[in-house]
């Protein structure tokens, strides 16, 4: 019984913050966890920077809207569901994920939750669980399934060596330097042909 589990932004779609980053004019909001491994520190300085320029949650769903699915991602994750189950498990939010799920094909996702005030302010966040990635994953396997995953930045590694098969994908040389013995690819067609291998 396998599953795939996918990262969402830098596999399937852009980077929100880096989007949004771009949008704002706020080069400081490019910094992903590509860059930062420690979600929760990454995340309180994204709030802080939000709250000095008097930004919430409707400015960052603005330029989600304009956000599209990586060319040939939608085909990837349509092709990978009709082999395997597959669940996407992400360190972003339900508020930002929904429209991007739409736009999919409405895929199961495990995201967290942001704490919004009633003037859009971004006050905090609540996960999911501890580990979301590496926690989702060991829950899986702990009901009979052996998982598959993939993504390209730190908080994905811990699913990606627990798993029965793991890939980078779409990942920096330098996580990709540090990991010389996970499988790199920077295409869905390699992706998938590595995949289905473990089927």
């Amino acid at each position: 019984m396998n599953i795939v589990c996918l990262d969402l932004e830098g596999v399937l779609v852009p980077e929100i913050w880096i989007a949004f980053a771009e949008a704002s004019g706020i080069p400081e909001l490019k910094r992903t966890t590509r860059d930062e491994p420690d979600y929760d520190k990454l995340m309180k300085w994204r709030i802080g920077i939000l709250k000095e320029h008097g930004l919430g949650l409707k400015e960052i769903q603005d330029t989600i809207a304009t956000i599209d699915p990586m060319p040939g991602a939608k085909e990837f994750l349509d092709e990978l569901r009709s082999l395997t189950q597959v669940i996407i498990i992400s360190d972003t939010f339900t508020q930002f994920a929904t429209p991007l799920m739409k736009k999919l094909g409405w895929p199961t996702i495990f995201c967290n939750t942001l704490e919004v005030a009633d003037n859009g302010e971004i006050t905090g966040f609540k996960m999911r669980c501890e580990q979301s990635k590496l926690t989702t994953v060991k829950a899986l396997q702990s009901i009979g399934f052996d998982t598959i995953a993939s993504g390209d930045s730190h908080n994905d590694l811990g699913m990606i060596q627990a798993s029965k098969a793991g890939f980078l994908f779409k990942s920096t040389d330098q996580i990709k330097a540090d990991h010389p013995e996970l499988p790199a690819y920077e295409t869905y067609d390699e992706l998938l042909a590595a995949i289905k291998a473990t089927l």
